[in-house]
Formats: structure tokens, C-alpha cells, sequence
């Protein structure tokens, strides 16, 4: 059997403000308590399995959830900037609303080119693939054979899911990402990787 490296990739729980669209980016929003109560049962959906290491975007809203999840298998988290959410830039903070109505032609724009626009200040799928992928294909390569544990944010994931499935940058919105949902992805040494559970 190829030897493989699986992934359980988590998006963070439910943050301050989730009931409006809005882009938080890199801005260090809290969790709410309900986010916080998702982190404890994706934690107790975790227990049986082998997770031997842990990475995480070192914003709170990640890292919170990964402290909370990696001492139950003996290990304590690695925490990375790079993978950190889309940096959004000027927009950071701003809901969906607030920006088709402030910078409409801006707007527009970033709706007519999802992967190529830039926010001012800002990254642009292209700069987050290239920031997350290295990181990704680091781990796989040290962890061969081994379960690894990341905690991510939704722009991030998908990013990861559609490298894995070989999908362009433009079908991100095709894939959902709940709050604190699981995928599972394997990852083997012959350079093939198949998603075995998403958004679950």
C-alpha cells in the first residue's frame, strides 16, 4: 500500500459578528461561546483517532481551538502566520453590505475576478496559494504516514481542498466551509491526494 499522510483540516468556530456577511481577514476576532462549544465537540469527535501532530493559524479564533484539541493527544500546537486567512486588506472588518455600498466599482470588480483581484493593503487568492501550499506540502512530506491535525479558516481551506481535488482557484465558493466543520484529506507519497470527507 503507498505510504500516505492524512489531514484532518478544521475550519475555526463561530466568531463575534458571524451573523452578518462581512470579511474579517486577519483581524483577531474572538469566538463566540457557541463557537468555543463547537471546538469541544469536534474535540470529542477527534479522540479515537491518531493524530501525532497539530498546526495552526496562530490568530485566536485557530488557535484557541487547536490548545484545546492537540493536549488530548499529548502534543501542544504549531502555530503559523502563514496560515493565516486572506489578508483583506483596506476591507478588513466590513460587512458585504457596507462595501457593495461604499466601494461598489471595487466591489464589482473582486465578484468579476475572485482570483486575480486585490483588496488595497490587501492579498489576492493567487498570494494565499502561494503563502499556504508550501506549508501544506511541507507537512505531508515530514508526516508521511502519520495524522496531522490543522486548524485553518475558511478561505485558507478552501484553497488546501482545491489543490487536493486539482480544482482551479475560481470554484472557491463551490465548496462550503462551515464553521468548525471537518475535512479529511490523504495525502500519498506518489504525489496523489483524495478528500475523504468535507465540510462534515
Amino acid at each position: 500500500m503507498t505510504p500516505k499522510t492524512r489531514i484532518y483540516l478544521i475550519r475555526h468556530g463561530e466568531v463575534e459578528g458571524a451573523g452578518t456577511p462581512r470579511y474579517n481577514g486577519q483581524a483577531d476576532v474572538s469566538l463566540t461561546q457557541r463557537g468555543r462549544e463547537q471546538y469541544e465537540t469536534m474535540a470529542d469527535r477527534l479522540s479515537g483517532e491518531r493524530i501525532t501532530i497539530c498546526y495552526s493559524s496562530d490568530l485566536t479564533r485557530c488557535a484557541w481551538g487547536a490548545e484545546l484539541i492537540a493536549p488530548r493527544f499529548g502534543i501542544e500546537p504549531q502555530k503559523s502566520d502563514q496560515l493565516r486567512e486572506l489578508n483583506i486588506g483596506d476591507w478588513e472588518g466590513l460587512t458585504w453590505q457596507e462595501l457593495s455600498s461604499r466601494y461598489p466599482a471595487q466591489w464589482q470588480g473582486r465578484l468579476d475576478d475572485i482570483v486575480g483581484y486585490r483588496v488595497p493593503n490587501g492579498e489576492n487568492l493567487l498570494d494565499v496559494n502561494r503563502r499556504v501550499m508550501p506549508v501544506i506540502n511541507r507537512i505531508v512530506a515530514s508526516h508521511i504516514g502519520e495524522e496531522v491535525l490543522v486548524v485553518a479558516h475558511g478561505g485558507v481551506n478552501r484553497v488546501i481542498l482545491l489543490n487536493a481535488i486539482g480544482a482551479p482557484l475560481s470554484a472557491l465558493f463551490n465548496i462550503e466551509q462551515g464553521y468548525c466543520c471537518l475535512n479529511i484529506i490523504d495525502y500519498y507519497a506518489d504525489g496523489k491526494s483524495v478528500v475523504k470527507l468535507l465540510n462534515g
